[in-house]
């Protein structure tokens, strides 16, 4: 049985499919040049995938970033798929830019590794959160109850001044106010000491000297009323402010609890706090940290590390013909500009000169007309004629 003979431009003929093609978009790959280039189909698949899983990766981390910010489930899909976009650009200019020339140059790729881990460190904070979300639930609680707690602190310390002024002058009202009593209550058991026969002379019934200690209870008591009647508005008065000023620390601490949350940040400063104070949690931290900027690095460390194939031969083959073919083309067309503009030149010369050769005769008798009119006008100068016929017959100079 004879083998057909087909040509070796006929023996293969490959039709990549739309997900290879999107792969290679997503690599930055010319198809057109990529199509007959057998083994570095697949590298660019590679690259291709490394970079839609660090496009999903930051559409997800920015959606749930956002979530934590504006709280709209709707919301926080578009704008995390907006930013995702912008990371996808990014990672496409930094795979774009590494070429087979380039790869070996330390300046380019450590700038891209730079740019690449920036972005990459902030794409792993809200992944992180998201990981460790019942842990940092638990951690913000106690941050809130720590900031009531300073809050407190910082009221209290806003109002100590005028609050113990206050409490100190109830002290001295109520200090002056129970020596008072007391002298009154020793004045009144020694009145009825005396009356009951139990102190004092020890004669029972109302006597003279029971009569002068009534006497003396009574005055104190007087005056303990006095005193009362005259410090009572002064202690309502305090109490009263004492009373006003807790309430606006109340006040304030309600205000304050409504500004407490769990946003990014505070989720954030939750993180660092439990950090802190846990050593497992701190190396699984970094651990992870370290795995997400992977993904991000992955796209540049797939370019760099993949040894340069046929297609970047064709690349820089290709680029270079274009780039012959536009010098040569700019050359040519720069010989046509010329071409017409020498080729204008020496028409417009020869239309110059025969407008001059038709106009001679006419210009020659307009010259003898002038120099007919001279003669008869004796009053004429010679002068004046020429200035006369410079300005009707002679041209001037284009500028």
């Amino acid at each position: 049985m004879t083998e057909r003979n087909i040509p070796l431009s006929q023996r293969e003929t490959y039709s990549p499919t739309q997900v290879d093609e999107f792969l290679w978009w997503l690599s930055t790959a010319e198809k057109e040049l990529l199509v007959d280039s057998v083994v570095d189909r697949n590298r660019y698949r590679i690259i291709g995938m490394s970079v839609l899983a660090t496009w999903l990766f930051a559409s997800f981390t920015w959606t749930y970033f956002f979530f934590t910010v504006v709280g709209s489930a709707i919301l926080s899909v578009l704008l995390g798929a907006f930013m995702g976009f912008i990371i996808l650009t990014i990672d496409r200019a930094l795979i774009k830019g590494i070429t087979k020339l380039n790869k070996k140059r330390f300046t380019p790729v450590l700038f891209r590794a730079l740019l690449a881990i920036t972005i990459g460190t902030f794409m792993a904070q809200p992944a992180v959160l998201y990981m460790f979300d019942k842990e940092i639930k638990m951690q913000t609680s106690l941050d809130n109850e720590k900031r009531k707690m300073v809050k407190r602190q910082e009221l209290d310390s806003l109002f100590s001044n005028r609050k113990n002024e206050l409490l100190a002058q109830e002290a001295a009202i109520k200090t002056e106010l129970d020596k008072k009593y007391a002298d009154v209550e020793k004045a009144r058991q020694n009145f009825l000491a005396e009356t009951d026969g139990s102190g004092g002379t020890g004669k029972v019934g109302i006597k003279d000297i029971a009569i002068a200690k009534r006497n003396e209870y009574q005055k104190l008591d007087e005056a303990y009323k006095t005193l009362q009647q005259a410090e009572q508005p002064k202690l309502d008065a305090a109490d009263k402010e004492l009373k006003e000023m807790e309430g606006k620390i109340k006040a304030e601490e309600a205000a304050f609890t409504q500004y407490l949350n769990d946003g990014f940040l505070t989720r954030v400063e939750a993180l660092n706090n439990l950090l802190k104070s846990n050593t497992a949690l701190e190396y699984r931290y970094y651990l992870i940290v370290f795995l997400l900027m992977l993904i991000e690095l992955m796209p540049v460390i797939a370019k760099t590390l993949l040894p340069s194939g046929s297609y970047d031969e064709k690349v820089q083959l290709r680029e270079a013909m274009e780039i012959e073919m536009a010098q040569h083309n700019t050359r040519r067309e720069q010989l046509l500009k010329e071409m017409y503009n020498q080729t204008a030149h020496e028409y417009d010369s020869e239309t110059i000169a025969a407008f001059f050769r038709l106009t001679k005769e006419d210009r020659d008798e307009k010259m003898r007309a002038f120099s007919k009119r001279w003669k008869e006008e004796n009053h004429q100068t010679f002068d004046g004629l020429w200035e006369k016929m410079k300005k009707e017959i002679f041209t001037k100079q284009d500028n």
